[in-house]
């Protein structure tokens, strides 16, 4: 049976593989899936710029925890984001709401 090769690292410890796959992943840029923008525009729901920026930051925060799916606080806004392909998935105003699926959250 054959055995995998190691990838080679450099001196930081990270193969040639993680640094293209982080490389890729800071350049990806947010957006919103055809179910989220069905959600912000039945709720009436509308995003300014700063709150953008909150949330692109919010992003960028849980990414580097190493959350893969989470919640994005932001004023009494709650959106649910794929942080991995960086897609907001849907997006509600807070109320008593229950949130599955999700392995963390950011208030921002």
């Amino acid at each position: 049976m054959p055995q995998a090769q190691a990838m080679p690292q450099n001196a930081a410890g990270t193969s040639f593989q993680q640094v293209m796959e982080g490389m890729s992943q800071t350049a990806k840029p947010l957006y919103f899936s055809k179910h989220a923008n069905m959600r912000l525009n039945t709720r009436e729901i509308q995003l300014s710029g700063e709150q953008m920026q909150r949330l692109e930051n919010g992003v960028a925060k849980a990414q580097n925890k190493g959350i893969r799916d989470g919640l994005v606080l932001i004023d009494n806004l709650a959106l649910v984001v794929n942080i991995t392909n960086k897609v907001v998935v849907t997006a509600l105003n807070q109320q008593d709401q229950v949130f599955t699926n999700i392995d963390g959250a950011v208030i921002v």
